[in-house]
């Protein structure tokens, strides 16, 4: 199986005006930015695009506007899970008639259902569509795992399921993941500090939130693994952990987003019950920024 989606996708931040509509100026600004700084694939309205927060109408307007932007440089998914699986499939759907390259669908949350539970609801959502599906598993969100057994057993029964989005922060759940599922199935790794050794037991990239604004060097960390250049791919990785980790001080994407309004490319606003950083915590991200700023594109 091939990766159709390359090794950085980009998980990317909706920017909202001040009164909190989509603001598509700077989307525009961001897209393009995301586009020049090595993303291969743009992801539109998952957690980091606020979806709990829009609409499935702003979801879809939002798509088709990033779409037009994007104009075939960069592949297109859409975060189109939910903890009903009606509603789902209809979101997959949508995702279908709007012609992106792929969906990428959560757990559901909340409602903690059962490995089986989880077997029928994704293979409802399979059976729905012929676009590639991306699993979403992020137990600390949804409070519930996917085991490794059950990826697999999806993987092989529904071929358009093709990767898997590992946001465990479990190396050995990424170990069983890549080992039960069949040869080319993609994981991509769901944390940035964890992209590395995540490539270490065989993932194929990473859905990252700093490539924001470290695409090249994330890339870069990517290729430098996979041509066998492992120090320097692992001084890639010391570099920026720093950034990683404090990207992920407050509930995301406040973070990404104070530090994209810091460097123009869109405000920091945030829709509740999410809120921006405070004084002391938007000193500290802008103490560590300022230690690694000769290192990133934009920093």
């Amino acid at each position: 199986m091939q990766n159709q989606f390359g090794q950085v996708i980009t998980a990317m931040v909706t920017p909202f005006k001040s009164d909190l509509s989509i603001d598509f100026e700077s989307t525009e600004k961001l897209v393009n930015h995301l586009i020049k700084n090595g993303t291969d694939t743009i992801c539109v309205a998952g957690t980091t695009g606020e979806n709990p927060t829009l609409t499935h109408e702003e979801e879809r307007e939002l798509c088709k506007f990033v779409q037009k932007i994007a104009h075939k440089k960069t592949k297109i998914i859409l975060g189109a899970g939910s903890n009903s699986t009606a509603t789902a499939i209809e979101s997959t759907k949508a995702a279908e008639k709007l012609g992106v390259d792929g969906v990428l669908s959560v757990v559901p949350y909340y409602n903690k259902p059962s490995q089986e539970g989880m077997f029928e609801h994704f293979g409802q959502i399979a059976k729905s569509t012929s676009l590639p599906i991306i699993l979403y598993n992020i137990p600390g969100r949804t409070g519930i795992n996917m085991e490794p057994q059950t990826a697999a057993e999806l993987a092989a029964k529904y071929k358009n399921i093709v990767g898997y989005k590992d946001a465990t922060g479990n190396l050995e759940n990424t170990s069983w993941v890549i080992q039960l599922t069949p040869k080319g199935f993609l994981v991509f790794s769901g944390d940035d500090s964890l992209t590395l050794p995540m490539l270490s037991v065989g993932a194929a990239g990473v859905i990252s939130v700093a490539s924001h604004i470290a695409g090249n060097e994330i890339k870069d960390m990517i290729n430098s693994f996979f041509t066998g250049k492992i120090e320097l791919a692992k001084e890639i990785h010391n570099k920026f952990l720093p950034l990683f980790k404090a990207l992920f001080k407050a509930p995301n994407p406040t973070c990404i987003k104070a530090v994209l309004e810091i460097k123009g490319l869109c405000k920091s606003n945030l829709r509740p019950p999410l809120i921006k950083l405070n004084e002391k915590q938007l000193h500290e991200l802008k103490e560590i920024m300022s230690q690694i700023k000769n290192h990133a594109t934009i920093i």
